[in-house]
């Protein structure tokens, strides 16, 4: 009788991730030319439509810009994303601060949460075309380096787009963080949570570890956001509000594979 072969005792290897070979410094390279191409000329459409549309449909629009990035990103560089934690969304509209470390949540975020307005520097509003879009949208634009000044026109503004039914999204850190480092975070978004009586919802992810801050390379593989729950600033310091939103966020933020902390 044949002998029977036996079943192999080897352990199951894990899953390697896709090499980042010619295919995808191609499609990395691909992509970037799309984006720059896309969003110029989509901008000068934008702001001609503007003319017509209320914001409930500039906002849309706005969608549809993310929606296209989002699309070829995953077509050419193999990279998705995967959202947690839609279900913490608390109702009405609220504050969410956001991990900054790449290109990608600042395209997006206008397809994470409901219809929002972003607090971003005003250097973006002087890009022709782009930046006149940006001004459609309700923008909050601040000078970076304009310390109090700056948390002012955030208030004051805030308040406003709160009471117009908008989220407001910041990136507290101020500007791109390499993955797995932050820095103080700005207390702007706290305390105008404290002001209005609004939660702060944050929000995690692994974003910088796929597409870097500096470089065209994309890696691929699916981004992992996480939004947390909700955080009450009302009769709290900010900065104790700040410091928990932080906690939490960078805890959430990856890298890849480390799952949440215990």
């Amino acid at each position: 009788m044949p002998m029977s072969t036996p079943a192999s005792t080897a352990s199951p290897q894990p899953a390697r991730a896709a090499p980042h070979g010619a295919r995808q410094a191609i499609g990395s390279m691909v992509f970037t030319v799309f984006f720059m191409a896309w969003t110029f000329f989509y901008a000068i459409f934008f702001v001609v439509a503007c003319l017509f549309l209320p914001f409930r449909g500039r906002f849309q629009l706005g969608r549809v810009w993310a929606r296209v990035i989002l699309t070829v990103l995953r077509w050419t560089c193999r990279l998705e994303h995967r959202v947690e934690g839609t279900e913490r969304l608390p109702p009405g509209n609220h504050i969410v601060l956001m991990k900054h470390s790449s290109s990608w949540e600042t395209v997006a975020q206008a397809l994470l949460l409901p219809r929002q307005v972003w607090v971003l520097k005003r250097e973006l509003l002087w890009i022709p075309f782009v930046g006149w879009g940006i001004r459609q949208l309700r923008a909050i634009a601040v000078d970076r380096g304009g310390g109090s000044a700056a948390v002012r026109t955030v208030l004051e503004q805030g308040k406003r787009r709160l009471a117009q039914g908008d989220w407001i999204i910041i990136f507290p850190e101020g500007t791109r963080m390499p993955p797995g480092e932050t820095r103080k975070y700005g207390v702007s978004g706290a305390m105008l949570a404290a002001a209005t009586g609004k939660l702060i919802v944050p929000v995690a992810h692994d974003s910088g570890y796929y597409w870097p801050r500096r470089g065209l390379m994309k890696k691929p593989g699916v981004i992992r956001v996480v939004i947390g729950p909700p955080i009450s600033a009302a009769e709290r310091n900010p900065r104790d509000v700040n410091l928990e939103a932080q906690q939490w966020i960078e805890a959430h933020s990856g890298p890849p594979g480390a799952g949440d902390p215990a």
